[in-house]
């Protein structure tokens, strides 16, 4: 039967390879940048690093972790941190792109590099101040449909309550249809979103 546990340090690199396989709207995502390590570097493991507590990982039967959820319970303070002391480390080796440059990656670390240094709109602060957190998760197919899934954000959204957090929010790329329907089936709600973008919001 597949275990949910709380994240423990020494899961970095499955969960990085979990969000590399995941990462292209559900699919597998080797190969699309020039460094397969961006994805998990931007996505996942900021999170563990800064909120080991509200991270869980779903291992399978031989213990091997196959999925996991991390959350960020102050998305502003998350932002914060982001900016000043977790994406300087990786200036050097992902230096912000030409202007002119319009690929996937450039658009990635454009915004990683902008993280937490754009002015917030009235409407943002608005839905900041609902949904306060945010999460990630991310499930190999060989354990999709299974209900694993459900039980992973079930896990961290207690785990949110707990710390008495108002409501949460996550971001869909547009073209994860099942993932939007998953999102919708366990009671989260479309949010306002920049075009082209989805985003949805459950209250806690």
């Amino acid at each position: 039967m597949t275990a949910i546990r709380s994240f423990r340090p020494g899961d970095e690199l499955a969960i990085a390879e979990v969000c590399l396989r995941t990462a292209d709207a559900g699919a597998d995502a080797a190969g699309i940048l020039s460094d397969d390590d961006l994805w998990a570097a931007v996505f996942a493991l900021p999170y563990v690093a800064l909120h080991p507590d509200f991270a869980f990982v779903a291992e399978d039967d031989s213990a091997v972790v196959r999925g996991y959820v991390v959350a960020a319970p102050d998305t502003a303070g998350f932002d914060a941190w982001f900016r000043d002391r977790w994406w300087p480390r990786f200036h050097e080796r992902w230096p912000l792109p030409a202007r002119a440059d319009r690929t996937r990656e450039a658009g990635i670390l454009r915004d990683a590099w902008r993280r937490g240094t754009e002015p917030v709109t009235t409407e943002e602060a608005q839905v900041a101040a609902a949904y306060p957190a945010h999460l990630h998760i991310d499930l190999l197919p060989e354990l999709q449909g299974r209900g694993i899934g459900r039980r992973l954000i079930d896990t961290v959204l207690d785990r949110l309550r707990e710390a008495s957090v108002p409501g949460v929010q996550l971001g869909v790329d547009p073209r994860n249809t099942s993932a939007q329907a998953f999102y919708t089936r366990l009671g989260f709600a479309p949010l306002p979103a920049p075009p082209g973008a989805f985003s949805y919001g459950r209250t806690l």
